[in-house]
């Protein structure tokens, strides 16, 4: 029994009313800009009125569509097997979305990915025990740009077995990944029962929806497909400078997606998430890793949860461009505040620089991390009293306890097994072993998981389903 689960926050509940309230107050009274067509018709059939572009959304609307958002989300795999759960404070990881670079193991620089560096990626995600979801990761330039994102739904699924976090670059790309998930489910409803995908949807700040970013959050709902809001207020530029104001502007801007989707269809699966960041006033750019950005992410995963709603943060990033110790501090902090925190989805593994950048070493580095974290998450236990007085009676006997028989039956349970990328060595046996750094355990490591045969090799019947599916619309 765990006596109690490790936790933190940053807001207490007469806060939480305070910065839900406000928020609803911004909505209905400053409003939201909404340039997507199929929401200003839902607008106007739900009596919102509007200035222009600009729409009003009263309380009574926003709470109503609150009242019927799923507290949970379940993720299937591939072959539509329930992989994990998005609910109360249970945490998973995947790595984050949409970087335009990747960081080469061989020349150590950063440069443009290929479609080649995606399909590794992949292979090595699918390895990683403590990354339980995958995402299209990496935005490669060896495709047409009108199928850049799509395209990526496609290797991933051919590459790995988890549930993906994805989204989408054009309007138009929408049904073509949705008939890239169809080719993994019997029909419509049997994608809608056992979800394999979440597609993020990222308002822009400050209040605004987008045409395309609206059009996601629709069609994702119309096909009670989950989709993931990423908020992105910059507190200092676009958000106000106060951490508290900016948790409050996302949480606006979050209610108003919350309203588009269950106005398009009621208990469509939403996840509360963001990716916010303050500006760094010296340099005028955007740090993920910086303590205030994670400030933000955890007071915005606690209004999520007081709404009952699953949870979402960029959190495990890191600015520095190699892997050095400010990849691992920051990264190391992030994961960690992200799982006392309890967000249900957390993306980030492997990302450098601003979120810009993908790093497969950094990826197996953070996969340990995790392991750590979630070592941390399951506590201290209580195996029942006396807790060490009668072990210690013991002790006289052999002047050991390494064979006691508490000890064989507890060690596997009470210790993280650090994977080869961490170093426990002896400093005699780290020299034989070549005295190498994370860094260079890291690229083996990643090279040896790539190089594995598939966990959950995919069918072939479906693997010539998703290769028609791509040739058809390339």
């Amino acid at each position: 029994m765990t006596i109690i689960r490790p936790q933190i926050k940053v807001l207490d509940e007469d806060y939480k009313n305070k910065i839900f309230n406000e928020a609803k107050n911004i909505l209905e009274t400053q409003g939201v800009f909404v340039e997507n067509e199929d929401a200003i018709e839902l607008f106007a059939k739900n009596g919102i009125t509007h200035k222009d572009s600009r729409f009003f959304i009263p309380s009574d609307i926003v709470d109503k569509c609150l009242s019927s958002v799923p507290n949970e989300i379940k993720l299937f795999d591939r072959e539509g097997n329930e992989h994990i759960n998005l609910k109360n404070d249970e945490v998973h990881f995947d790595p984050g979305s949409a970087a335009i670079f990747i960081l080469d193991v061989n020349t150590g620089d950063i440069r443009e990915a290929l479609t080649e560096d995606f399909i590794k990626f992949s292979k090595v995600v699918e390895q990683l025990e403590y990354i339980e979801a995958q995402s299209t990761a990496i935005v490669y330039n060896d495709v047409p740009k009108i199928a850049q994102d799509w395209h990526r739904l496609y290797i991933a699924l051919l590459n790995c077995y988890k549930p993906v976090i994805t989204g989408t670059f054009r309007k138009e790309s929408f049904s073509i990944m949705k008939e890239i998930l169809l080719s993994c489910r019997l029909s419509e409803k049997d994608l809608a029962k056992k979800p394999l995908a979440i597609f993020d949807a990222c308002p822009s700040p400050p209040l605004k929806w987008s045409d395309l970013t609206t059009q996601s959050v629709i069609d994702a709902a119309s096909s009670m497909i989950p989709s993931e809001f990423v908020s992105m207020p910059l507190a200092g530029a676009s958000a106000p400078m106060s951490l508290i104001g900016c948790i409050t502007q996302h949480c606006a801007e979050c209610l108003a997606g919350v309203v588009i989707a269950q106005l398009t269809k009621k208990g469509a699966p939403l996840v509360w998430g963001g990716s916010p960041a303050i500006l760094d006033m010296k340099r005028g750019t955007t740090p993920m890793g910086a303590i205030e950005t994670m400030m933000i992410n955890l007071g915005d995963v606690e209004i999520g949860r007081f709404l009952k709603m699953p949870t979402h943060a960029y959190m495990g990033l890191s600015d520095s461009k190699v892997l050095d110790t400010q990849a691992g501090f920051e990264g190391g902090m992030g994961a960690l505040l992200a799982g006392l925190a309890g967000v249900n989805m957390v993306s980030g593994a492997g990302m450098l620089d601003f979120e810009s950048t993908q790093s497969i070493e950094k990826l197996v580095i953070d996969n340990e991390i995790v392991g750590m974290v979630k070592r941390l998450l399951r506590g201290i236990e209580d195996y029942g009293a006396p807790f060490a007085s009668d072990i210690l009676k013991d002790f006289d006997d052999k002047e050991e306890l390494l064979s006691h028989p508490s000890t064989l039956k507890l060690f596997r349970k009470e210790l993280f097994m650090a994977g080869p990328v961490i170093d426990r060595l002896s400093r005699n046996a780290w020299k034989e072993n070549g005295s190498k750094s994370a860094r260079k355990r890291a690229k083996e490591q990643a090279t040896k998981l790539a190089e594995k045969a598939s966990l959950k090799p995919i069918d072939d019947n479906l693997a010539k389903e998703l290769e028609t599916i791509t040739s058809r619309n390339l």
